[in-house]
């Protein structure tokens, strides 16, 4: 048994400082770990995907236990009939039509689509049927960090960007690179407002250079530009 593993009777009363620092090392042994390892045959690839969700211990940061915690809040959000998420108390976002002027616009800028909430709306659902909402979702809670002015709200809310965003153990997590993924681990050391200036700014191109055109060419964005002008004199 490794010194980390033998440790984890006290992981949930240690302070949070020391939780990320543990986190730190035992995300590089796993990663040692799994290149020591050898690769899976296809066969035995598929059981392992099936039963890639119901493992009982694994290396969440939070607490010893945070596979129950994340199951808890999922199946909290699942049965109040809809998900906690940053989007629905965001300031701004709007259900309201927009004018052709304005998705004209957003046309032109993925910049002034992102700073209209009537747009940053409509890229949502746009994001939701291709199963990707999890980049905006992410980018607006990074965004909503960057208000906070108290350092244990900072702290409170960086935990939880960390666990619904990074953690390998969330449905909702984003694709950040390896060396992005490091720079968010160091920086959960001691959180400040900036920890996921890095991983947000990668997500933010993503969505620039890969969503963004498919949602001007989409369906969708062509049916509300009809809607609108129909709308209008």
């Amino acid at each position: 048994m490794s010194a980390v593993e033998g440790s984890r009777w006290s992981y949930s009363s240690w302070p949070l400082a020391r939780r990320y620092k543990l986190l730190v090392v035992e995300m590089r042994e796993r990663e040692r770990g799994r290149e020591r390892s050898p690769q899976p045959s296809p066969g035995s690839q598929s059981q392992n995907d099936r039963s890639k969700g119901s493992k009982a211990c694994c290396f969440c940061w939070c607490c010893c236990c945070s596979c129950s915690c994340l199951t808890m809040r999922n199946n909290s959000s699942d049965s109040n009939g809809k998900k906690d998420t940053p989007l629905d108390i965001v300031n701004g976002d709007s259900n309201e039509m927009p004018t052709l002027d304005e998705i004209r616009l957003w046309h032109q800028s993925f910049d002034t689509l992102m700073s209209s909430g009537k747009g940053r709306r409509k890229f949502r659902e746009f994001l939701r049927s291709e199963y990707s909402e999890e980049n905006l979702l992410f980018w607006l809670a990074c965004e909503e960090l960057h208000k906070e002015t108290n350092s244990a709200s900072v702290e409170e809310k960086a935990r939880l960007i960390y666990e619904d965003y990074i953690s390998i153990l969330s449905p909702k997590e984003v694709s950040l690179d390896s060396s992005t993924r490091e720079i968010v681990n160091n920086n959960m050391v001691d959180p400040t407002i900036h920890a996921f200036d890095e991983a947000q700014k990668q997500i933010y191109i993503l969505m620039l250079r890969d969503s963004f055109p498919r949602f001007l060419n989409s369906k969708m964005f062509r049916n509300l530009m009809e809607t609108v002008s129909r709308r209008e004199p």
